[in-house]
């Protein structure tokens, strides 16, 4: 395929080949998990382009070969789940005895992993703020191999220096790990800005359709093999079904994308307009910590934000504001085609920050309904932070 074709094109084109499919657009579902050889010699050397299901199928290859080209890495394996994916990304970097860099605004559940099952097995977690910059050089010590950046964070918003940490991380020897579930790909092109994982999500936008699980996995030439020997050394793949979903999906990923973008930059430019909100946590604004970054490295936004409401409503103010509503959710995940909101309090949990903000906070993720009918129904919900307890 020419590589000079624009983004959706090639979009339209990755993982798929006409000619091996007698003539159908898309590729078949492989299922399977025994691979038959021609013969012993075969069967001895493992000469065939599949010797058993756990190490992947055509249909699984498809979608690595797609990611890979999109993401600009050498190379993709896959998880059944955005954190498996984290999983098999940081124990590729990591063993006994190693200190790993992890920024206090991650993912609550990638948290939890280092907490508990890394610290069982001897690599010791230290917290940073995600906007220390240069700083982190001061937190890298000799027993340092990983330094893990999510931009931006999750719930919050803040956007790293990502090119300046992979930077000092590199002059270091240190491996540097994304997740850049917010951004994919699309908008922000984690390899060309120096990391050397790059972790997806494919649950989120990938999907697109709130119907599947599924982590990627994308690495440099450099961490490639072992990411790699991870890999296929735990056997922790998607079902094949799931994988053609995903590159069902892939074909309209900037499409969606684009629309998320636009339909949640009106809505929050109206909500940053309404008196009730005090702060806007959207990459995409002024407000968000970080921001002069995301102007600079991105190529877009997403349809996922937060906003911190003004201190003068409590949580049972905002109980109100939410139940009502008829057209924004309440459930975790993102990406889909349908808006969500849940509140959420950050407090309890970081150790290297401290959340100053008064109000009660509120995650929105912006579907494909139209925006109009969204806005009318997050102002009935701030209407009812006035109604009487």
């Amino acid at each position: 395929m020419k590589k000079q074709v624009q983004l959706a094109t090639r979009l339209t084109q990755l993982g798929r080949n006409v000619k091996d499919q007698y003539g159908f657009v898309n590729g078949p579902i492989y299922r399977g998990s025994t691979v038959v050889f021609a013969s012993v010699e075969d069967l001895e050397h493992s000469r065939a382009a599949f010797a058993y299901g756990t190490m992947g199928t055509p249909t699984i290859k498809n979608l690595e070969d797609a990611w890979t080209e999109l993401a600009g890495a050498a190379g993709t394996v896959m998880s059944p789940s955005g954190l498996g994916a984290i999983s098999l990304a940081l124990m590729s970097t990591l063993k006994a005895g190693d200190h790993l860099l992890m920024p206090d605004t991650v993912y609550r559940p990638t948290r939890k992993f280092c907490d508990l099952t890394l610290k069982k097995f001897g690599v010791t977690t230290e917290y940073y703020d995600p906007l220390v910059g240069e700083g982190i050089i001061e937190l890298m010590r000799p027993e340092t191999s990983t330094l893990f950046l999510e931009s931006p964070g999750s719930q919050t918003f803040e956007i790293q220096d990502v090119p300046l940490m992979t930077r000092l991380a590199r002059e270091r020897g240190i491996k540097t790990i994304i997740d850049n579930t917010w951004a994919t790909p699309v908008f922000f092109q984690a390899h060309r800005h120096g990391c050397d994982l790059s972790v997806e999500a494919g649950t989120k936008y990938l999907s697109g359709h709130s119907d599947l699980l599924m982590g990627l996995v994308s690495a440099n030439a450099e961490s490639w093999p072992a990411l790699r020997a991870t890999y296929d050394s735990m056997a922790m793949l998607p079902g094949a079904e799931d994988c053609f979903l995903a590159l069902r999906g892939l074909r309209t990923l900037h499409i969606r994308l684009q629309e998320a973008q636009n339909r949640a930059l009106k809505i929050a430019r109206w909500l940053a307009e309404q008196p009730e909100v005090k702060t806007l946590l959207h990459p995409a604004f002024e407000s968000c910590p970080g921001h002069a970054f995301w102007q600079r490295d991105f190529s877009g936004s997403s349809g996922l934000f937060s906003l911190v409401l003004d201190p003068a409503w409590d949580k049972a103010a905002v109980t109100r504001m939410l139940d009502g509503l008829s057209l924004f959710g309440m459930g975790y995940s993102w990406g889909g085609f349908e808006s969500l909101i849940i509140p959420f309090d950050c407090t309890d949990y970081r150790t290297a920050t401290r959340w100053t903000h008064a109000g009660q906070t509120l995650r929105l993720q912006i579907g494909l309904e139209d925006p109009d009918d969204l806005i009318a129904d997050l102002r009935q919900g701030l209407d009812r932070l006035h109604a009487p307890a």
